[in-house]
């Protein structure tokens, strides 16, 4: 896959929008980065969001947004962040796991919440056509690797056929502008070399996680190309990769992890010592995906590909 928009097209400019994207080493990242330019501050809640991304609030007042995976560790911090901003939001997701950001920050009471699951076709298409949306977000994933290994037949068929059930419901909603589907930087073939990734290099994956991320990637450019390429709805895909933030309680992720085992005062087990990751905030990764659907949603046909995210 791989696809590309015109080099100038391809750099955010004064206008508002967002920075030139980074360039993600063979592991997904860059090996060694300098500290970030202008990171983004929180005092613990959206209300106090302080942030170098220009997100357009007055955008989103109002706007139906349609967000699978709302219960999730991101997805409920978008829910927060959207509707704060005052998007009418419609959540369709499983239930939330326990501890989860969901239910500390009560999402369920900020949004339309629809629980299902996306590899239910008929359940994703009756959510969505009750929603009417004007923007898609999606977000609903199995996200762990290493869960992936025990599970692939599921990590396949929510990541690749729920992506499927997701833009197929999309086809028949006639007022919709902007779908933006949210992969990983895993979606990369991983050739072992420290050349780093860019958007237009070749989908891959080693793991049966990362392998779905490649092949949702190309579900996301056929769908594009196929469907959406003449009319008003525009289509790209998003990739980030570690990201940091209060809420997050899943297993086999480094951060959440150390802090479990300061709290029980254990020896925290580090899985791969000899890797080095850099780590964005998760709201820095949202606002990205943000400005990415405003650009959609305003015909912008060059925002219509797939972007990288990670810090600068």
């Amino acid at each position: 896959m791989g696809e590309r928009a015109d080099g100038a097209s391809r750099r955010f400019g004064r206008d508002g929008s967002l920075p030139a994207r980074r360039l993600l080493a063979a592991d997904g990242h860059a090996a060694r980065q300098a500290e970030p330019r202008a990171a983004l501050a929180g005092r613990g809640a959206v209300e106090d969001l302080v942030t170098p991304l220009t997100v357009d609030e007055a955008f989103w007042r109002g706007r139906r947004v349609f967000l699978t995976g709302h219960t999730g560790f991101k997805g409920a911090w978008l829910a927060l962040w959207l509707t704060r901003m005052g998007a009418d939001v419609t959540g369709f997701s499983l239930p939330a796991e326990s501890p989860s950001l969901f239910d500390q920050a009560r999402v369920a009471e900020l949004v339309t919440h629809v629980a299902g699951d996306i590899r239910d076709l008929a359940a994703v298409e009756a959510a969505m056509q009750a929603a009417q949306p004007e923007v898609v977000l999606h977000l609903a994933a199995q996200p762990l690797v290493r869960l992936s290994y025990s599970t692939p037949v599921e990590t396949f068929a929510t990541n690749v056929q729920g992506t499927v059930h997701v833009l197929d419901a999309c086809r028949r909603i006639a007022g919709l502008k902007a779908i933006v589907a949210i992969t990983s930087d895993k979606c990369y073939e991983n050739r072992e070399t420290n050349r780093p990734y860019r958007e237009d290099d070749a989908m891959g994956g080693h793991d049966p996680y990362s392998a779905s991320k490649g092949a949702t990637e190309l579900v996301v450019s056929t769908y594009r190309r196929s469907f959406f390429s003449d009319g008003d709805t525009k289509v790209a895909s998003v990739r980030a990769g570690n990201v940091i933030g209060g809420g997050d309680w899943a297993t086999d992720r480094l951060i959440p992890d150390l802090v479990r085992a300061m709290i029980a005062g254990e020896k925290p087990l580090i899985r791969s010592p000899d890797s080095i990751r850099p780590w964005q905030h998760v709201l820095e990764a949202l606002g990205g995906y943000l400005m990415i659907a405003e650009h959609l949603f305003h015909g912008r046909e060059w925002a219509a590909t797939g972007w990288n995210f990670g810090p600068a």
